[in-house]
């Protein structure tokens, strides 16, 4: 996602060509950056791509949002060997799209969760989907200059960043457990540790979506330097 978010269009002429190239498919993972960066499907040659409904949505978790070019259509629909889970079988997920397609069963639809993703995308068309792209990046700077002022320093180079997810290393000589018991009990707030081998290492901090707010950073960062 670092390449899609830097240059778009180096990673259509790049990316996408080696792709074609060997005759492979291009799938982007954007479970964390879905309407919170630059994203460009079909201009930039996507084939599949999916996402989560919890993230930069801001809706209820359970919803897998998906897409799949003509390309990817017609490799799925001409695999030679048989899918071996039924959940994920794209065919029979496909039966419900599109030219042909005829009431199927497959599963049983999570309708409140599906009101839900709509109210979440009426609320991302208000703002605008470019406005949400900038509040997101223009949040993630204000989170990096105040954590740069207690002190606190990035895992990742600048631009490898992802302004959703803010992954940083813990100050030397704090307890990690104790700072995330406390910003929990006394401020109601909760910041992921770190996972395998970062765990004790680093904190994550989520900027996604309807948390992605200045009150919300000021309040983190406050927070953060009367516990640390």
């Amino acid at each position: 996602m670092q390449k899609l978010q830097q240059a778009p269009c180096r990673m259509q002429n790049y990316f996408v060509r080696i792709a074609n190239k060997h005759n492979c498919l291009t799938i982007v993972d954007a479970v964390t950056s879905l309407v919170g960066s630059e994203l460009r499907v079909d201009d930039w040659g996507i084939d599949a791509i999916y996402s989560g409904s919890q993230k930069c949505l801001s809706a209820m978790p359970g919803l897998s949002p998906v897409s799949f070019s003509e390309k990817a259509v017609h490799k799925i629909s001409n695999r030679k060997t048989p899918v071996t889970s039924w959940f994920l079988d794209l065919n029979l997920v496909m039966g419900y799209w599109g030219k042909g397609s005829k009431r199927a069963y497959h599963h049983t639809a999570p309708v409140n969760t599906l009101y839900g993703l709509h109210e979440s995308l009426v609320m991302l068309c208000e703002e605008g989907l470019e406005n949400s792209w900038n509040r997101h990046q223009q949040n993630h700077q204000l989170l990096r200059d105040g954590l740069s002022e207690l002190g606190i320093s990035y895992l990742v180079e600048k631009s490898s960043r992802l302004p959703q997810l803010n992954s940083v290393f813990i100050p030397e000589g704090a307890n990690d457990a104790e700072i995330r018991t406390t910003l929990l009990n006394d401020y109601n707030m909760e910041i992921g540790a770190g996972l395998g081998n970062l765990a004790g290492k680093i904190w994550r901090i989520g900027l996604m979506g309807y948390t992605s707010r200045k009150e919300n950073i000021e309040l983190c960062l406050s927070a953060l330097k009367k516990t640390l």
